[in-house]
């Protein structure tokens, strides 16, 4: 085992924060059962500080993890089926799978596990797979290098992220072959996103268009059940044990929770069921002190402007310019430094600001 700052955490592989050790869960096929979900918030409770991340990539992450707490975690959560054999094959099942899916997508995302983990592909901590084989794609806005989708034909199409078109997916050796291919052309000091490959003009064959993307729903009802959203992401442990005596969960990349079966909403606290809540514009990081790199708290701050970010516009509240908390643009991105708060309009928190150095108490004034 060993510990990382500043990265993307694993189970096997923590990361060290300003609260502890954050352990990243990678449930398989994106689906929780209720013994698992039950279990998770056990363990986050017994062995770290109760609060469960929900990322973008649809992992959980259980805050507050110690050195001495860290072994016990990863045998409850073995128990549970959530642990792999060691970090290379962790890092390798990098799935997100469509909360939507049904038996043939469960089946690919199963078969894609498979692969990867008798593979020797030394993959990017970051490189991930997409499988989003519903009728109309739902993760193309979700990070991903590799996706499994839909072509407008309703045959299987395997799309190298960054490319308009893709090629048909014949067997789940072809995504392993374009991982390879990405390898052999896309990686510098073990790291490389296939998107900036593409964007460097270097691609794979690829002819098909896939199916027009539907649309992110909003907390509520859904044929498979029910979508319930999580202020920021985060859940205490009681908040996911009552929702594991509901019914299996799926993970979004969405700060929301799909309760399979489900057909009331529940009334539970940290949980946004009004698709119209203002919080659901917000974005911010862990922030300060629970992430040593941030200059701030971020999400008390956001709170506080949610009234003021108009319907359809996104606010970040970003504890540094790296951005951790939501890595595309927004309408308006305040990014927190030693001197105050930089103001971005439709960029990133790493982009140049309009408006540098400001006090929190003047950031009402400048929305």
């Amino acid at each position: 085992m060993s510990v990382v700052k500043g990265w993307c955490p694993g189970a096997l592989q923590p990361m060290e924060s300003g609260d502890g050790w954050v352990v990243r869960v990678r449930p398989r096929g994106g689906r929780l059962s209720m013994a698992q979900a039950a279990g998770i918030a056990q363990a986050a409770e017994h062995h770290g500080n109760g609060l469960i991340d929900l990322t973008g990539r649809a992992n959980l992450q259980l805050r507050g993890v110690t050195p001495a707490t860290h072994a016990p975690l990863i045998t409850d959560l073995r128990r549970l089926d959530l642990i792999d054999a060691d970090i290379a094959t962790e890092t390798r099942r990098n799935i997100i799978v469509t909360p939507f899916a049904d038996i043939e997508t469960d089946r690919l995302a199963t078969t894609l596990e498979a692969a990867l983990a008798v593979s020797t592909l030394t993959l990017p901590a970051k490189f991930g797979f997409a499988v989003d084989t519903g009728p109309a794609p739902v993760l193309t806005q979700t990070p991903a290098d590799i996706r499994i989708e839909r072509a407008a034909d309703g045959h299987l199409l395997l799309r190298a992220d960054g490319m308009a078109t893709g090629q048909p997916l014949t067997d789940m050796a072809c995504a392993l072959d374009l991982a390879a291919w990405f390898l052999s052309r896309g990686v510098t000091d073990g790291r490389g996103r296939m998107a900036a490959l593409i964007a460097r003009g270097t691609t794979p064959p690829a002819s098909l268009s896939p199916a027009v993307a539907a649309p992110i729903p909003g907390p509520g009802p859904v044929p498979q059940g029910m979508l319930v959203a999580l202020e920021f992401g985060q859940a205490g442990a009681a908040t996911l044990t009552a929702l594991a005596a509901l019914g299996p969960i799926r993970l979004t990349p969405w700060r929301m929770l799909l309760i399979e079966g489900l057909h009331a909403a529940p009334d539970l606290p940290g949980l946004i069921l009004d698709p119209a809540d203002p919080r659901l514009r917000l974005r911010a990081c862990t922030g300060a002190p629970g992430c040593p790199q941030a200059h701030a708290a971020t999400r008390p701050l956001a709170r506080s402007l949610a009234a003021q970010v108009p319907k359809g516009a996104v606010l970040h509240v970003s504890g540094c310019a790296k951005g951790c908390g939501w890595p595309h643009p927004a309408t308006v991105t305040l990014t927190a430094t030693s001197q105050g708060f930089d103001l971005i309009r439709g960029g990133r928190a790493h982009d140049i600001p309009q408006l540098r150095g400001l006090p929190a108490a003047r950031l009402p004034e400048v929305l």
